[in-house]
């Protein structure tokens, strides 16, 4: 066989996600193993090293056939080094990932952040596919952000490009603290953690909803109950859709993308989030700026990271 391929490592807190995709980001097969958070630092990068020789073992794949691994995790970078400075979730600090997996692996190694790495996926293979030039959100417990010019992922000169969530776009008067430690940034609304602050906050000032009473609410429970006519409710995902469509209309003006890729579970609210959000967009942005531009959900779900990894070798 001398078809190549390309291995994707998406390292997540509990989870580390691997897959083998072609040279045209088709997704050819999958692996998955614990990470070993809370073993140390060492066993997680022996994880990642052996899963991603287990994943050719498992498949109809050679190891010659590898062209380069790439990995995808959360933290603060130094992205050209391949360095984690800090990954709050994996506990690992100033570690030479990139170094480390170049001699288990004897393959080409690129390391980026995970949000950064998803938006690759979804510009390569999946919903901005064949568009050079697009932001992507990614709406979770925060909000995640990579922005693709030219077909290559953004990083910026200390590796912090793209942080989307962190844009201090809630005027003062309204603006709460971030968990980054700054006012009034777009994750506060528009994530799924912010969707649930307002809505715990409405019940507690005893405004009537149909959410009072819940044991445990979450973002779903907010956008269900927006759609069936809960007034505070629509007012949550509303405010959450003001935020991104003003924060898109700046970006228009800055970059210029083509499209607005939005995943993330908050995105499965589906068009009743998109319609309002491109009704923002509409309304604020230069009519030069947003000809032609389009917001569109994101169409890798999980996938995306391990695909946009993967792609990291051919495009990063």
């Amino acid at each position: 066989m001398s078809e190549k391929i390309y291995i994707g490592v998406d390292v997540g807190g509990t989870t580390i996600k691997v897959g083998i995709c072609d040279a045209e980001g088709h997704l050819l097969h999958t692996f998955e193993g614990p990470t070993g958070t809370g073993k140390g630092t060492d066993v997680i990068l022996h994880n990642i090293a052996d899963y991603a020789r287990e994943i050719v073992k498992e498949s109809p794949f050679e190891w010659e056939q590898v062209e380069g691994v790439g990995v995808g995790i959360a933290g603060f970078l130094d992205i050209p080094r391949g360095f984690v400075k800090f990954s709050a979730n994996l506990y690992i600090e100033n570690t030479d990932l990139k170094g480390f997996l170049e001699q288990e692996l004897q393959k080409p190694i690129k390391v980026n952040n995970d949000a950064n790495v998803a938006a690759l996926g979804e510009a390569w293979a999946g919903a901005g596919k064949g568009i050079d030039n697009c932001v992507c959100y990614t709406l979770g417990t925060g909000v995640g952000g990579g922005i693709i010019i030219g077909g290559r992922i953004v990083e910026g000169f200390a590796s912090m490009a793209g942080e989307l969530g962190h844009a201090s776009i809630v005027p003062d008067l309204e603006a709460i603290q971030c968990g980054c430690g700054k006012m009034g940034c777009l994750e506060t609304v528009s994530s799924a953690t912010g969707i649930i602050r307002m809505a715990k906050d409405a019940v507690e000032r005893g405004d009537r909803t149909t959410l009072t009473g819940l044991e445990e609410i979450t973002a779903k429970d907010v956008v269900d109950a927006a759609k069936t006519g809960d007034e505070v409710a629509a007012r949550i995902v509303s405010r959450a859709a003001f935020y991104l469509g003003k924060s898109m209309s700046t970006l228009a003006i800055l970059l210029n993308p083509q499209y607005f890729i939005i995943g993330g579970g908050v995105s499965k609210a589906g068009d009743f989030l998109f319609d309002q959000i491109r009704e923002v967009f509409e309304k604020y942005t230069l009519d030069q700026a947003k000809e032609g531009v389009k917001i569109v959900p994101a169409t890798l779900g999980n996938n995306a990271g391990i695909v946009g990894a993967a792609g990291l070798i051919l495009r990063g």
